[in-house]
């Protein structure tokens, strides 16, 4: 039986690989340092059975058609927000993810980002590196506090608001929460949230913290209404996903003074990002690295070959997201 051919859209750690390699003929994109450009990776799914790609790949209708014989898109994220899943089931080609296991990585990431925009870090930081250095006591730098102060969490009931909840108690912050359904008094007590309406919420933080998923009806969650609602001195912190927030009432609120500052791991536009965000020093920027932990990768992949290895062998992927394609073979 001729070995299936996989394209790997970016270096996987090379455990999984060597799994990949057992079962299969493997290609690799060796560049990590950049997402493959959509002609590419069409050229390349035209000479694969399977493809393996990463959330910030465009599985749209161009890739899905660009190879009748293509029979899964096994892809290394938690939803299928990037993938035609509508236009892969058509096609009889499965599609699988990845379980939520990024929980603790993400609310790292998340209070990382606001350490370091509420003290300067990264301002501090350019400081050092150009051979400067105001005095360990100028006020030239001086950023706000996080100890001791409120947090609201917008959709952070789920795993993540839940994680970041649990390292914000530990510098002694007062959690707050809003998800369109309340959870119970016991799951609040558990976590140490108190729950206020949204519109509250965002008046009273000092952290305004983003964690609603992804859906038609959150997009734009966060516009120039809820921003002129929060505290100027308070900062808004973004690890879920870019288009939560309208990136050009953001930009237009920081330009302004209207809320002191950002943190920033995910962009409405990405890979694109905004010239005025890159240029404002109220503003820290990472490159969506919520899940960037060199073993959780690891076993991310490993996950994404249990799928793969499940596909060739005729068996059911563990993480399938269009099970009816199963029941058309």
């Amino acid at each position: 039986m001729k070995r299936p051919h996989i394209f790997v859209t970016q270096p996987i750690a090379k455990s999984a690989l060597d799994r990949l390699r057992k079962v299969a003929s493997v290609t690799v994109n060796p560049d990590s340092s950049r997402i493959i450009a959509k002609s590419n990776l069409i050229a390349a799914v035209k000479k694969a059975d399977i493809l393996f790609p990463r959330l910030h790949d465009k599985i749209d209708r161009d890739v899905v058609v660009a190879n009748p014989k293509l029979t899964a898109i096994c892809s290394m994220t938690i939803t299928p927000d990037n993938t035609d899943v509508a236009g892969a089931t058509e096609r009889g080609i499965v599609v699988t993810v990845c379980p939520p296991i990024v929980a603790e990585a993400t609310a790292d990431i998340n209070f990382g980002l606001m350490l370091a925009v509420a003290r300067n870090m990264v301002v501090g930081g350019k400081y050092v590196r150009a051979g400067k250095f105001p005095g360990s006591q100028s006020n030239h730098l001086a950023g706000s506090w996080v100890h001791g102060q409120t947090i609201g969490l917008i959709g952070g009931g789920g795993r993540i608001g839940k994680a970041v909840a649990q390292r914000a108690h530990g510098f002694s912050m007062r959690v707050l929460y809003w998800t369109p359904r309340r959870k119970p008094e016991s799951e609040e007590r558990e976590a140490g949230l108190i729950y206020m309406p949204l519109d509250e919420l965002l008046r009273e933080s000092d952290f305004v913290s983003l964690h609603s998923p992804l859906k038609t009806e959150t997009r734009h969650q966060i516009g120039a209404r809820e921003l002129k609602l929060m505290k100027k001195t308070a900062f808004i912190i973004n690890t879920a996903r870019g288009p939560i927030v309208d990136e050009a009432a953001l930009v237009r609120a920081l330009q302004r003074k209207k809320i002191a500052g950002a943190g920033l791991d995910v962009f409405e536009f990405e890979p694109k990002v905004s010239d005025v965000l890159r240029k404002l020093p109220n503003v820290v920027l990472t490159p969506h690295l919520g899940s960037g932990v060199a073993e959780l990768r690891e076993r991310m992949a490993h996950i994404v070959v249990d799928n793969i290895v499940a596909v060739i062998t005729g068996k059911r992927p563990p993480n399938i997201v269009n099970p009816q394609v199963l029941e058309i073979r």
